[in-house]
């Protein structure tokens, strides 16, 4: 019977797409007013996946402590230091682990993150103070006025306001910041090899495969290698 029914076929995926520099930068200043502003700057800046953004908890951020030569987190010490990190060891997916072994990583924070970071924890004390005895203490970086996770949904609902109020539209979605991250780190001249790393994928060939739009060509590499090797001596014959 089987081979009478015919199966429908499933709807092909958007193409993930990316934001150029400039389009990060009036999405940045849009997200501002924005709960959401330490989430789209640490999601932009630093490459994490969206289950692994929603999974942060405050003992997952440290500070460098230089008397100590050591991390410590930020529920410890606190903001007023200079370097600070992110432990990317969890994410909302079953059993709260990443996606790979490998996604385990540790990440230092660009200055801009870290201090979007420091504004969205006091900001959330003051949150924990108006709910009171409403709060639940779970930790997280990122979650609702009373402490619960944050629901994918609104998540994707509220970026999209943002994006709109760029004038970029509403067919963006939160995990093509990730997206944005890599293309930027690429067209920066980041080795394929070490943005592997910092979006915590085992080897370049996932890398390759899943940000491929998002990657610069390094066709002509070898021949740039050339032309600086040998150029000047080709230029010597011809005269």
């Amino acid at each position: 019977m089987a081979e009478l029914i015919t199966t429908p076929k499933g709807r092909a995926g958007r193409p993930s797409k990316a934001l150029t520099v400039p389009q990060a930068m009036a999405v940045l200043e849009e997200a501002k007013s924005s709960r959401l502003y330490a989430y789209v700057v640490l999601s932009l800046m630093v490459g994490i996946r969206t289950k692994e953004a929603r999974a942060l908890r405050w003992h997952h951020v440290v500070a460098w402590l230089q008397d100590e030569d050591a991390w410590r987190t930020v529920d410890e010490v606190g903001f007023d230091h200079d370097r600070f990190a992110l432990y990317v060891w969890r994410s909302v997916r079953t059993h709260g682990d990443t996606k790979t072994r490998k996604s385990r990583r540790t990440l230092e924070l660009p200055a801009q993150a870290a201090d979007a970071l420091r504004k969205h924890h006091a900001r959330q004390a003051v949150q924990r103070l108006r709910a009171g005895q409403a709060w639940q203490n779970n930790n997280l970086v990122f979650c609702t006025g009373r402490g619960t996770a944050l629901d994918a949904a609104n998540v994707r609902r509220g970026f999209r306001l943002i994006t709109a109020k760029a004038g970029l539209g509403e067919n963006w979605t939160p995990r093509e910041l990730r997206h944005s991250f890599v293309s930027i780190q690429s067209d920066s001249g980041v080795p394929l090899e070490t943005i592997a790393d910092l979006v915590g994928h085992a080897g370049t060939a996932v890398t390759e495969k899943v940000y491929r739009h998002q990657l610069r060509p390094v066709i002509t590499k070898g021949a740039d290698t050339m032309n600086t090797v040998f150029g000047q001596d080709c230029r010597a014959e011809s005269a």
